[in-house]
């Protein structure tokens, strides 16, 4: 891949297995607004981007308004284009054949490596609510609580809140803003974070189910949930969120009938291994658009 700075913008070429649409339309992240087609705004570690993908030219991609050394210090890393995509898929077919159609509706998501604070408070929000939902909620915190980073037409878009300033905010202020049964949750994930007793860093030598067992101490954090921390902040590839859309593409392909989400756990991590984050993001969205098992 090519990267080239130039008024303003950064330039990528020769861009391989990668659709801006499928990677934030996915469910992986809650903060951006759809633009046009091909183009979204994306609110992301206190910065704003501007990203534009051309239908007719996919291996070309535009980040607007941004630098090379913000590039390389931020959205590299964030869109994870230092990974081999084409080699993971390569690996997962060769696991299971099944997952062919998945893989191939789906070539271009890519797993962002996003902010831990906010993926975590994003995804205590995410239980029994539709993406949309979600989304106007993570906008209505960042609005009332983050920092104005710009516009893009008509859209305002704003940084999502740190911990020192969250830490000011009740249960009731949570609940104005639609968080319900959650709010909580959210408090304590809050305070368990500014007071230490959860930090990114002790995750980083830690196995999976070290990592979920230690996210399960926050009040409301289940299994799904943590997987989806793990999976989309943390770096554990190897992570694999079953919710009930999982759940029902799971029985379709593979069980046939009413099957737990430990078994299919299970089975997942026996099929994919390392590789089970990649193949849960391939059979999440392609079994949505196809309403596998509904």
């Amino acid at each position: 891949m090519k990267v080239i700075e130039e008024n303003g913008n950064v330039f990528l070429q020769e861009v391989q297995d990668f659709n801006i649409g499928q990677t934030l339309e996915c469910g992986q992240c809650f903060h951006f607004k759809k633009i046009a087609e091909g183009e979204y705004g994306i609110s992301a570690y206190g910065r704003l981007l501007r990203v534009r993908q051309d239908s007719e030219n996919p291996q070309s991609v535009i980040l607007m308004d941004t630098t090379m050394e913000e590039y390389r210090n931020i959205w590299e890393d964030y869109f994870d284009f230092k990974r081999d995509y084409g080699a993971i898929k390569k690996a997962l077919l060769a696991k299971d054949s099944e997952l062919k159609d998945a893989i191939d509706t789906m070539w271009g998501v890519h797993i962002l490596n996003q902010d831990f604070f906010e993926t975590l408070l994003s995804f205590i929000l995410s239980q029994n609510k539709q993406i949309p939902h979600i989304k106007k909620i993570v906008e209505d915190i960042s609005r009332e609580y983050g920092c104005f980073l710009g516009k893009i037409g008509n859209e305002e878009f704003y940084s999502f809140p740190d911990v020192n300033t969250l830490k000011e905010v009740t249960e009731e202020d949570f609940r104005k803003l639609k968080a319900g049964f959650r709010a909580p949750y959210l408090c304590d994930a809050v305070k368990k974070i500014y007071d230490g007793r959860i930090e990114k860093e002790i995750f980083e030598g830690m196995n999976s189910e070290e990592t979920m067992k230690e996210l399960m101490k926050i009040k409301g954090v289940g299994e799904k949930v943590a997987s989806c921390v793990m999976l989309f902040s943390l770096g554990k590839r190897d992570a694999f969120p079953v919710d009930v859309w999982i759940k029902r593409i799971m029985e379709y392909l593979y069980f046939h009938e009413d099957t737990d989400k430990e078994t299919i756990r299970r089975k997942a991590f026996g099929m994919f291994g390392e590789y089970g984050g990649y193949a849960q993001q391939y059979l999440f969205y392609y079994g949505k658009v196809h309403n596998l098992g509904k």
